[in-house]
């Protein structure tokens, strides 16, 4: 197991229940360990996953997938 962090940042402003909606889905790809948001920063997504299991372009498409304009920071 190889555990990587990425962070992915959402242009849109997302309510509370729209990061744990995401939060949520990202939680089901395989390979995820944490999606979290950080507090204060609401359009910052912070996810720990095993590289060997998912990839950061499977993460950002997901984000793009649910309806969300993101970039991957730090890539």
């Amino acid at each position: 197991m190889n555990i990587s962090d990425v962070m992915i940042h959402i242009n849109e402003s997302l309510s509370e229940e729209a990061r744990t909606t995401l939060e949520s889905a990202m939680q089901k790809i395989e390979g995820v360990v944490s999606p979290r948001f950080n507090p204060g920063k609401a359009h910052l997504l912070m996810i720990a996953y095993d590289t060997d299991k998912t990839s950061t372009s499977v993460l950002l498409e997901k984000t793009r997938a649910s309806g969300y304009t993101a970039q991957l920071i730090g890539m």
